[in-house]
């Protein structure tokens, strides 16, 4: 394995990581940015309002989301498998 072959593998692997955990970071930042534009609007200063409803997204849009997950992550790994078994 050449050092072409090894950056590619980890190129394609933390691409495949940015596209699957995607969807649930960006439901976490978008619930993040809401509940800090009540804080400031409101003044309420509770600690658990930023993380709970954070959790509930993320844990929800995982839910939905867990199959293409899945297939990425599956994509990804029959990738490598590949490479491996034609000797890259």
């Amino acid at each position: 394995m050449s050092e072409v072959d090894a950056l590619d593998i980890v190129q394609s692997a933390i691409w495949t990581i940015l596209v699957a955990a995607g969807p649930a970071v960006a439901a976490a930042m978008l619930i993040g940015i809401l509940i800090a534009l009540f804080q400031a609007l409101t003044q309420v200063q509770e600690v658990t309002l930023t993380f709970i409803p954070k959790i509930l997204a993320v844990l929800g849009v995982a839910a939905l989301t867990g199959s293409f997950m899945g297939g990425q992550i599956l994509a990804f790994t029959e990738q490598v498998y590949g490479r491996i078994s034609t000797g890259f």
